[in-house]
């Protein structure tokens, strides 16, 4: 039901990818809800898609961040033999369907739009029916650590390598965007730019961040909490604080509305 907070008006939520960091995304849903404020249509990326998928499916805000607490990211017995990543994707399916037992975006609450990276066309591709669970693991399989997630015979990888920001499928069904923004650059150091891998990173932050950048500032409200720097994509130590910095930053944008 549209909120009186907003005047009525229709809202649509996105959500970034970017790691642990998105358990920030969390913390502005649970500042939404402190607000009486529900979206009517979300889209999301990555780590995006899969608080989307949580949120859509009507979980309370402890059910989603026991989601991720729980989830492993490096389990012995999850390393990939045989496929491209170090992680095999697919094992986290089990984990999944605790959640998604119907596995069909028809049973979410709220229509969701996840989108994901096929590897084989070099094309973006959203995913908004059927099959739920695949869609996800495609979307949040973030390389070169996880494995492509293979789909009616194509593989697919992170959104976010295609597109981070999905706003563009939710704008044209509300009159109201809410966006969080998780994929912070920040400043670094010269010491932190020490190896490849380090060097890859940044680089690759900084192309996904500067391609979605004119759609973050087209948002009506945004979230982007520059802290989040401060916490690695992968940091599982980083749940709680990425968490309360969206709730913090997300109360004070939401209080200055009703000024």
């Amino acid at each position: 039901m549209p909120n009186t907070l907003l005047n009525n008006k229709s809202v649509g939520l996105v959500l970034s990818g970017g790691g642990v960091r998105g358990m920030a995304h969390i913390g502005l849903i649970k500042a939404l809800r402190e607000h009486g404020i529900e979206a009517q249509v979300v889209a999301g990326s990555s780590v995006g898609a899969l608080v989307g998928a949580l949120y859509a499916n009507g979980n309370t805000v402890n059910e989603m961040l026991q989601f991720f607490r729980d989830t492993p990211l490096f389990q012995y017995s999850f390393f990939a033999i045989g496929k491209p990543g170090l992680i095999d994707t697919e094992r986290y399916f089990s984990i999944f369907k605790k959640y998604f037992p119907t596995d069909d975006f028809a049973s979410l609450n709220t229509p969701l739009y996840v989108v994901a990276t096929d590897l084989m066309s070099g094309e973006e591709k959203v995913f908004h029916r059927g099959k739920l669970i695949h869609a996800l693991l495609a979307s949040a399989a973030l390389t070169p650590f996880f494995s492509p997630v293979e789909i009616d015979g194509i593989l697919y990888a992170d959104g976010g390598i295609m597109n981070n920001f999905p706003k563009e499928y939710v704008e044209n069904d509300c009159d109201y965007i809410i966006g969080s923004n998780v994929s912070i650059v920040g400043t670094l150091q010269k010491k932190e730019l020490k190896n490849s891998l380090q060097l890859t990173g940044r680089v690759t932050g900084l192309m996904i961040y500067a391609s979605s950048r004119e759609k973050i500032n087209q948002c009506d409200l945004l979230v982007e909490p520059q802290e989040l720097a401060g916490i690695g994509v992968l940091d599982k130590k980083g749940i709680e604080k990425a968490f309360t910095l969206g709730y913090d930053h997300a109360m004070k944008k939401l209080e200055s509305l009703r000024l």
